[in-house]
C-alpha cells in the first residue's frame, strides 16, 4: 500500500477503505460512449472548420484572382498624368522594388514572415498576452492573414470577431498552399489600402511623386509604418508620431539585419515629405481635359475603364497644358485687377467647395488648342476651378461669338465671287424689326469711315460692313449655312441682320473646330483627346482616325486666312504682340485670327491660328452680364488677345523670352511663286495677285503713290480691272495717306 500522505485521521481512514485503481471495472458502454462522444465532438469540430469557410473564395477563385486596377491616362510624350478607377492601385512587380521595400515591411508587420505557414503562434500568444496584461502592442495576423482580410473580406462576410479570425485564418492556409512567399508578399504590397489609394506604387506617387521602384530607404521605411494605421500615421497631419513609427521601422529593419545600424541612423535624419502629390493623382494637371477623357472612355468600356487597368494615350501636351493655365492665370488676374473691374475676385470664393449648377459668380474663362490637321487637343482649360465648377466652358458652355463669327460672313463673299477689295460703305444702317422696332446697330468707334474694301473692314472690325456684306450682298441663309458646314453644328444660327456681327451663340470647341478650316485650307476636322487605348497587357482595344472633312475651296481659305492675318497683325488682334504686355509674342511667329466683342463687353474672345496650331481665347461671367462695371468695356483685344499671345510665346521661346525676335522659327515655309518671298501658308494653284490701291482696292498706279500700294489675291474672275487715280480717290472720299500695307 503506498504511503499516505499526512493527513487528518478520519480522511486517513476513508482512504484507506478506497479500492485501489486496478481493481476498478468500468463498465464497457460508458467506455463506448466516450469514446463516440470523443469521436463526434473531433468530428463536429472538423465539420464545423469546414464549413466555416464554405462562403471563403476556393484555391481555384485566389489562383485567379486579378485586382481592380486604375486606368492610366498618359500625356503625347507618354508620361502619366492622372488615374481612374474606384480604387486608385497600380500593381508592381516585388522583383522590380529595392530589396529594402519588401524588407521594411516585413520588419515592421511580420518579423517570422519566411518562417511560418500563414499562422505566427509566437507572435499570436504575444498578442493575446498582451491583452491580458494591458500591454497590447500590435495584433497577431501576420502578413498573410491580412492579405487574407483585405482580399477577400467583401466575399466573406465577417459578423463577428472570432469566426472573422477563423475564416481568415483558413484563407491564409490556402494562400499558402497556393502562393509562394514572394507571391503572396507582392499582392500585399499592392493591396494594402494606404490612406491615399491602394498599394505601395500608388502611396509612392501621392507621398512622394515617385514610382515605388525609385524609393530610399527613409521612404520605403516611412510607408510601412503608415500602413498600419494610415489615418493616425500622417506626415501632414501628425508628423511627430509619425517620425517615431518610421524610425521605429530603421530601428527593426537594423535589428534584423536588413541594414546596418549606422544606415538606420543616417536615414533617420531624412525628413518627412512636406508636399501631398495625392491631388495631382485625382485630377492631374487639365483636369476638365481628363473628365472629357473619362466620359469618352466610360461611354466606350464601361466598368472596364475603372478595373482593368487600361492605358489611355491622350492627345494633351503637359508643357502646352502648363503654358495654357498660367496665360490664363495671368489674364484673370490682369482682368479682376483692372480699377472697372465690377465683381469680387475668384480669391473670395476660394473657401467654397462647390457650386451645384456649375455656375460661379467669380470671373470665368476657357482656352482650347489643338492640332488643325489631327484634331488632337493639346490643351484645355474648362473653367477656372475644377473643384467648385465641374461644368466645362470649352465642351458645353453656349456663349455669344461677337466678332470671331464675323469671318464666316467674308468668307461666304470671298466664295460667293467678293473679292477682298470690294468696296462696301461704312454709315449707319437701319433694319425693321418683327416687333416693329428699328435695328439701330453701332460700331465700336462712333466714327465712320465712309466707303473701304472688306479687307479693312475685317481687320478693324467694322459692324457695319459685316452687315452689309452678310444681311444685304451675300445673304443671311448663306452665311448661316457657310458657319453650318465650317463647324457651328450645335447652336442654333438665326436668320436676322445681328447674327452678321456674332449675335449667335457658339459652343467655343466648335467654334475652334471651324477655325481649322483655315488653318488647313479648306478642310476642318473633329477636335478629339483620345489616340488609342490598350489593355493592361498593351493590346491595342481603340484607335482614334483623324475625322477631316472638305468644306472650303482652296482658294476661299487662302485668301481668308491672308484677310485674318491682317486682322491678328495690324487689327483688332494686335495685342497678341504689343510690346506692353509682358512676353508678347514676335513677329517671327506667322498668326492669323479674329477678337470677338458682345455687348457691354459681356463676352470677350481671340481664336486664331499658326501654321501648326490653332487656338481660341474666351472670358466672361458664367451668367452673361458685362465684366466691366462701367466704360472703358473690355474687348477681345483687349482681354483674350494678351493671353492667346502670351501662350503662343511660350509655346514658340518657352516660358521665359530665351530668343530674339528675328530668330527663325521652324515652320513649313512656302515660296511665293509670284513674288519670290517665303511665306507661311502654302500658295493655291489659281490664285491670282495683283498690285492695288489699299484706299479704293483698284489696281495701282503712278496716280496714287502718296499711299503704300500692296498685292491682293484673287480668285481668277474677280480682280479689280479699274486703275486708280485721284479722281477716283476724291469720289471715294478716301485721299488718305498712310493706311496701306508694306510691300
Amino acid at each position: 500500500m503506498p504511503k499516505l500522505p499526512n493527513l487528518p485521521p478520519k480522511l486517513r481512514d476513508m482512504a484507506a477503505k478506497l479500492p485501489k485503481l486496478s481493481e476498478l471495472r468500468v463498465p464497457r458502454v460508458v467506455v463506448l460512449t466516450a469514446v463516440f462522444l470523443f469521436a463526434g465532438g473531433v468530428g463536429l469540430a472538423f465539420g464545423s472548420w469546414r464549413n466555416l469557410c464554405a462562403n471563403c473564395p476556393s484555391i481555384a477563385q485566389i489562383r485567379t484572382f486579378e485586382a481592380e486596377q486604375t486606368s492610366k491616362l498618359y500625356d503625347l510624350n507618354g508620361e502619366l498624368i492622372v488615374e481612374l478607377g474606384y480604387e486608385r492601385r497600380t500593381p508592381v512587380s516585388i522583383e522590380a522594388l529595392p530589396d529594402y521595400v519588401p524588407q521594411a515591411v516585413v520588419a515592421i508587420e511580420d518579423k517570422r514572415f519566411y518562417r511560418h505557414g500563414g499562422f505566427d503562434p509566437i507572435g499570436f500568444t504575444r498578442a493575446v498576452f498582451g491583452v491580458l496584461t494591458g500591454n497590447y502592442a500590435g495584433g497577431g495576423s501576420t502578413i498573410t492573414q491580412q492579405l487574407a482580410r483585405n482580399m477577400f473580406v467583401e466575399e466573406v462576410g465577417f459578423e463577428r470577431a472570432y469566426t472573422r479570425k477563423l475564416r481568415e485564418l483558413q484563407v491564409a492556409f490556402q494562400l499558402e498552399d497556393a502562393y509562394s512567399k514572394d507571391q503572396i508578399l507582392e499582392s500585399y504590397l499592392n493591396q494594402i489600402y494606404m490612406g491615399r489609394g491602394y498599394g505601395f506604387q500608388s502611396a509612392a506617387r501621392a507621398y512622394f511623386g515617385k514610382n515605388a521602384t525609385d524609393l530610399n530607404v527613409a521612404e520605403a521605411a516611412l510607408l510601412a509604418a503608415i500602413l498600419n494605421r494610415p489615418g493616425f500615421y500622417n506626415p501632414y497631419t501628425n508628423p511627430g508620431p509619425t517620425l517615431a513609427r518610421r524610425n521605429t521601422v530603421l530601428n527593426l529593419m537594423a535589428r534584423q539585419g536588413y541594414i546596418t545600424e549606422a544606415e538606420a541612423e543616417s536615414w533617420k535624419a531624412y525628413p518627412l515629405p512636406d508636399r501631398d502629390y495625392s491631388t495631382d493623382s485625382v485630377h492631374g494637371i487639365a483636369p476638365y481635359f481628363e473628365e472629357w477623357v473619362r466620359q469618352i472612355l466610360d461611354s466606350r468600356f464601361g466598368d472596364r475603364v475603372y478595373t482593368d487597368g487600361l492605358r489611355v494615350y491622350t492627345t494633351l501636351d503637359s508643357e502646352m497644358q502648363v503654358a495654357a493655365r498660367e496665360a490664363m492665370d495671368w489674364g484673370w488676374n490682369r482682368i479682376e485687377a483692372l480699377p472697372n473691374f465690377g465683381h469680387d475676385p475668384y480669391s473670395a470664393y476660394d473657401s467654397i467647395d462647390a457650386f451645384d449648377d456649375g455656375q460661379t459668380p467669380y470671373l470665368q474663362g476657357m482656352f482650347i488648342a489643338l492640332d488643325p490637321e489631327t484634331g488632337q487637343v493639346r490643351a484645355m482649360v474648362g473653367g477656372r476651378d475644377f473643384e467648385q465648377s465641374k461644368f466645362d466652358r470649352v465642351r458645353l458652355a453656349q456663349r455669344q461669338a461677337g466678332s470671331s463669327f464675323k469671318p464666316f460672313v467674308y468668307t461666304a463673299a470671298i466664295a460667293s465671287g467678293i473679292p477682298a477689295t470690294q468696296i462696301v460703305v461704312d454709315q449707319p444702317v437701319v433694319y425693321p424689326q418683327v416687333s416693329g422696332e428699328d435695328w439701330r446697330p453701332k460700331n465700336f468707334d462712333p466714327e465712320f469711315k465712309g466707303p473701304i474694301t472688306i479687307r479693312e473692314g475685317l481687320r478693324h472690325s467694322i459692324n457695319m460692313i459685316a452687315i452689309k456684306l452678310g444681311w444685304e450682298e451675300v445673304g443671311i441663309e448663306t452665311v448661316a449655312r457657310t458657319a453650318r458646314r465650317m463647324g457651328i453644328q450645335t447652336t442654333e444660327i438665326e436668320r436676322f441682320p445681328s447674327t452678321t456681327i456674332g449675335a449667335a451663340e457658339v459652343i467655343p470647341l466648335e467654334l475652334a473646330e471651324a477655325y481649322t478650316a483655315f488653318a488647313t485650307l479648306g478642310e476642318k476636322v473633329r477636335p478629339f483627346p483620345i489616340i488609342r487605348v490598350e489593355d493592361a497587357d498593351g493590346t491595342v482595344l481603340w484607335e482614334h482616325n483623324p475625322d477631316r472633312t472638305r468644306v472650303l475651296d482652296p482658294a476661299v481659305a487662302r485668301i481668308m486666312v491672308s484677310m485674318l492675318e491682317d486682322a491678328a497683325n495690324r487689327g483688332t488682334g494686335g495685342n497678341t504682340r504689343a510690346d506692353r504686355f509682358p512676353q508678347n509674342l514676335p513677329y517671327a511667329v506667322p498668326v492669323a485670327g479674329k477678337t470677338g466683342t458682345t455687348n457691354d463687353g459681356t463676352d470677350t474672345w481671340f481664336v486664331g491660328f499658326t501654321p501648326d496650331l490653332v487656338a481660341g481665347v474666351w472670358f466672361g461671367m458664367d451668367r452673361p452680364i458685362p465684366m466691366n462695371a462701367y466704360a472703358p468695356q473690355g474687348t477681345g483685344g483687349s482681354f483674350a488677345a494678351p493671353v492667346w499671345g502670351r501662350f503662343m510665346a511660350s509655346v514658340y521661346y518657352g516660358m521665359e523670352r530665351l530668343v530674339d525676335e528675328g530668330e527663325t522659327i521652324e515652320f513649313d515655309w512656302f515660296t511665293d511663286p509670284l513674288l519670290d518671298v517665303p511665306v507661311p501658308w502654302p500658295m493655291v494653284e489659281g490664285l491670282t495677285r495683283r498690285e492695288v490701291d489699299p484706299a479704293t482696292g483698284l489696281l495701282a498706279s503712278r496716280w496714287c503713290d502718296d499711299t503704300e500700294s500692296y498685292f491682293e489675291l484673287y480668285i481668277p474672275g474677280t480682280e479689280p480691272t479699274e486703275v486708280c487715280d485721284r479722281t477716283t480717290r476724291f469720289r471715294m472720299g478716301r485721299d488718305l495717306p498712310g493706311i496701306g500695307r508694306r510691300r
